[in-house]
């Protein structure tokens, strides 16, 4: 009898709790046996394992052979966990020493042949054995991805190739942690936008207080044009964001953009798109739209013709920064720290208020059209700015005398960088205490705000969200205490409340 010990993870939503391998051997009639909640992929490695080891030249040992994947009450899917379990029937028969594997972590799905596949989801896995002081061996097509988090990779290309390694015959060099450098994104400048000053200045606001943004306008005028820009006047990511939205990737099996590191996420998906696709769904599950867009902007084009479902689960995760999952298959909870922008027309036509354009639709259409988007929605979007069709000698000009993102960018991180050291979070996730502290005003800034939430029926939340984009434009001008000018700024960023 005999018995070896491994360590590896596994993957719920962007954690990755430990997993203990425990490969005995005994007397008996031969039988490969898989215990501990292990799903078909897993149960299936007992194929793999025995072709890998007979191709790479090891002897399978004709014994009964018990696999125990501890905790045994925690559901343990994909081939994850194939060169752990190869790994501990050769240490449990002493064709590898097993001191070895007391401070590695091993992951990787085997072929037939015993070449290492990648598998999904190692950042958080290795984000994790990195806080606990582990060394990690991965597939070579899992090297990039490790070596974004961890100093002590050791990426290998098969099986033979890791036992090698493990009996000091042929030593793996480690990969070291790789130092990106962020990149300045160098399309979509705000300069390219002429006019629209109002919609630039909601932007610049939008970006300075992490405020969700509904632009309104007729068809062409620059709304989607103005949206793409929003990543590039936010502030850089950490490190530690960026790990974080990387990590949404990784789960997803999808290559990490190392090129654009640290930039901000961008996602538009087609309105069409389910709410299971939004905020994730499916076997698993796996994180949805939300998630990719975590640390960065989800941009809804044409939201009135988004399913109204798919709309209604948003509302939670806005207030959250977060989602959980709950589905047949499993639970996951994942980040969803969002910036919605979303953009739509006055009209079904498109057309209502454009100066060359009329509009046919009638008063009940334009109503029906924006009932669509219901308003406990519209109460979580603090700014909604109409858009209008430029003057046509602007489009003429050939100088630029646009403000670059670059500049903008620099007000922006200013005041970003003052609200995260007064009060940890940028404005427009202040709640409770926090809020009556930061947005400080005089009698004057209350009466106004108080007479606007009595002409315009402002609920509570809309009256909180307008005092936290007073308090940001406060940040932009560099005061200390908010102004009525700005509650009155802030009262006019948000059209819809005037109709």
């Amino acid at each position: 009898m005999s018995l070896a010990i491994l360590h590896c993870r596994a993957q719920y939503g962007t954690d990755a709790p430990a997993v203990t391998i425990e490969v005995f051997l005994s007397g008996g009639l031969p039988a490969f046996t898989i215990v501990g909640m292990a799903e078909t992929a897993v149960r299936e490695s007992k194929d793999r394992v025995r072709g890998a080891l007979l191709s790479s030249g090891f002897e399978f040992p004709q014994q009964r052979i018990t696999v125990s994947l501890g905790p045994a009450d925690m559901k343990k899917s994909g081939g994850r966990y194939d060169l752990a379990i190869a790994l501990g029937i050769l240490a449990a028969k002493k064709q590898i020493p097993k001191d070895a594997l007391h401070e590695i972590e091993v992951y990787g799905e085997l072929s037939l042949s015993g070449d290492l596949r990648s598998v999904p989801a190692i950042l958080p896995a290795v984000l994790a054995a990195e806080a606990v002081g582990r060394r990690v061996i991965v597939p070579q097509g899992n090297e990039v991805e490790a070596s974004l988090a961890c100093s002590n990779v050791y990426p290998a290309s098969s099986l033979a190739e890791v036992t090698a390694h493990l009996a000091g015959r042929e030593p793996i060099s480690a990969v070291e942690k790789v130092d990106l450098v962020k990149v300045d994104p160098t399309s979509n400048d705000l300069s390219n936008v002429r006019g629209q000053q109002q919609a630039k200045r909601a932007l610049e606001i939008a970006a300075a207080g992490g405020h969700n943004l509904l632009l309104i306008g007729p068809p062409g005028t620059g709304k989607s044009m103005l949206a793409r820009r929003l990543p590039g006047i936010l502030p850089t990511m950490t490190d530690a964001d960026a790990l974080q939205t990387a990590a949404i990737d990784s789960v997803l099996g999808m290559p990490i953009a190392v090129n654009g590191w640290r930039q901000r996420p961008f996602r538009s998906p087609h309105h069409t798109a389910s709410a299971a696709a939004l905020v994730g769904g499916g076997p698993g599950p796996r994180p949805g739209e939300i998630s990719r867009a975590h640390n960065g902007v989800l941009f809804l084009d044409e939201l009135p013709e988004f399913n109204r479902r798919a709309l209604e689960v948003l509302r939670e995760p806005l207030e959250m920064g977060r989602i959980s999952i709950s589905r047949a298959g499993g639970q996951a909870e994942y980040p969803a720290n969002f910036q919605l922008i979303a953009a739509m027309n006055p009209c079904p036509c498109g057309y209502l208020g454009d100066r060359l354009s009329d509009c046919r639709c009638s008063g009940d259409r334009v109503a029906a059209y924006r009932r669509k988007i219901s308003g406990p929605l519209l109460d979580r979007i603090d700014l909604h700015v109409e858009v209008r069709r430029p003057p046509t000698e602007l489009l003429r000009a050939s100088e630029r005398t646009e403000e670059s993102s670059h500049i903008v960018r620099d007000r922006v991180e200013t005041a970003w960088a003052k609200q995260i050291t007064r009060s940890g979070v940028n404005n427009a996730r202040l709640a409770g205490q926090d809020l009556n502290s930061v947005c400080q005003a005089n009698d004057e800034c209350w009466r106004l705000l108080e007479r606007a939430a009595e002409r315009f029926n402002l609920s509570a939340r809309a009256h909180q969200r307008v005092l936290r984009v007073a308090r940001t434009i406060a940040d932009l001008a560099g005061d200390e205490t908010i102004t009525p000018p700005q509650v009155a700024e802030a009262l006019s960023l948000r059209c819809l409340d005037r109709q």
